[in-house]
């Protein structure tokens, strides 16, 4: 059976396309193959950024398989690593990841893509969250929503499943950037190409330092950066590369990052 994943490496990046027509929803197995994806992008010092997609111009993702709910899986079943979709509960996962919203996302589709670091969209892409017309929750978005956008305007989107366009998500800062749908994944390269240049050590200490102080005081988030109890901050400030930033800058010439 084809896999409802296609992955593409190209130099340091990984793109992850869901794949499952009509709708690119995901089921217990696409969710457990999206863990091994997304856990083997973590661990691969190769890889340093990823995109995740959807196949088509119409469906990004619009989460919960409602049909595979319907035909015996749980929703309390075995999402595998990652939980649901691989990327909203990865542990360690340092690197930044980019969503490219090709079309509809909403549900478990608009809490992948929150999951993301860095949200493009299609002009045509809309978002919401109508799990509130099924009478379920959307747990993951009713945490991670209104710390993202105004909280008046996640508990609306939440209390209503109401939809909102590409425009919109932008002027609530949901998403980044807003592209001609044929445009989308030349600029998600584009993107990407530019973090994969970027500094892999920096960009852990950084998601690290975000993740770990989203629950800390504002003191002691830093008192941990100081005296580098983060381990990431830690690594970076034993590396090669750190030497290698100040001997760039010093010697006035691009820095070659080497992640070590």
């Amino acid at each position: 059976m084809e896999s409802p994943i296609k992955t593409e490496k190209r130099d340091h990046i990984l793109a992850v396309t869901l794949d499952r027509p009509k709708a690119n929803a995901i089921d217990l197995m696409t969710s457990r193959i999206m863990g091994d994806v997304f856990t083997d992008f973590r661990d691969d010092p190769d890889l340093r950024v990823a995109i995740v997609t959807g196949a088509g111009d119409k469906f990004f993702c619009p989460g919960w398989d409602l049909k595979a709910a319907a035909g015996g899986d749980a929703v309390d079943g075995d999402y595998g690593k990652g939980g649901f979709g691989g990327l909203q509960e990865l542990r360690g996962l340092n690197k930044p990841v980019i969503a490219a919203v090709n079309g509809i996302c909403c549900g478990g589709g608009l809490e992948l893509a929150l999951s993301a670091d860095i949200i493009l969209a299609a002009d045509h892409a809309t978002f919401a969250l109508p799990e509130i017309r099924s009478g379920t929750v959307a747990d993951a978005a009713s945490i991670r929503l209104p710390k993202r956008i105004p909280y008046h305007i996640a508990m609306e989107m939440l209390f209503t499943g109401r939809w909102i366009e590409a425009e919109e998500a932008a002027r609530w800062g949901l998403i980044n950037h807003i592209y001609p749908g044929q445009d989308l994944m030349v600029e998600a390269w584009k993107l990407a190409g530019l973090l994969a240049s970027g500094p892999p050590l920096v960009y852990a200490a950084i998601k690290e330092i975000v993740r770990e102080a989203e629950d800390m005081k504002f003191q002691d988030a830093l008192n941990r950066i100081t005296r580098s109890q983060f381990q990431t901050v830690e690594t970076l400030y034993r590396s090669e590369d750190q030497k290698e930033g100040a001997r760039a800058f010093a010697e006035k010439r691009d820095p070659v990052w080497k992640g070590r």
